[in-house]
């Protein structure tokens, strides 16, 4: 079973847990950011989800980007981190909607796949 570290706004923590559900049907092993769904102190989870983005058993990083107010795809400043350790550790990196405009030159060069709603597209 793959791993596939999710990440995302614990302002749609019940989107994640949805998407988790998902890919566990797909064959996938979702590893959600418990620490923050826990409310544990920012430094400890922050740190605890790192640990997961950068062990080297974890392959992949599913960002969960909803529509935020007005703003479609959005990806907060702590997803944002996540992404680039993600590239750093050079991991293969999704996000669930489409790219989010204002980090689209960053995102593009990083390799990011946007999936477009579909975690059938999810390559292996």
């Amino acid at each position: 079973m793959k791993n596939i570290v999710l990440c995302g706004s614990m302002k749609i923590k019940d989107q994640i847990l949805n998407v988790a559900q998902c890919l566990k049907k797909l064959g996938y092993n979702p590893l959600l950011p418990t620490e923050c769904m826990n409310g544990d102190p920012k430094t400890v989870a922050s740190r605890a989800h790192m640990d997961r983005i950068a062990n080297q058993d974890n392959n992949y990083i599913l960002v969960v980007n909803a529509k935020k107010g007005d703003v479609d795809n959005y990806i907060g400043p702590n997803s944002f981190a996540e992404i680039a350790l993600g590239f750093y550790y050079k991991k293969k990196v999704f996000v669930l909607n489409d790219i989010y405009e204002p980090y689209r030159d960053e995102l593009d060069g990083w390799g990011v796949i946007a999936l477009h709603g579909d975690l059938s597209k999810i390559e292996g």
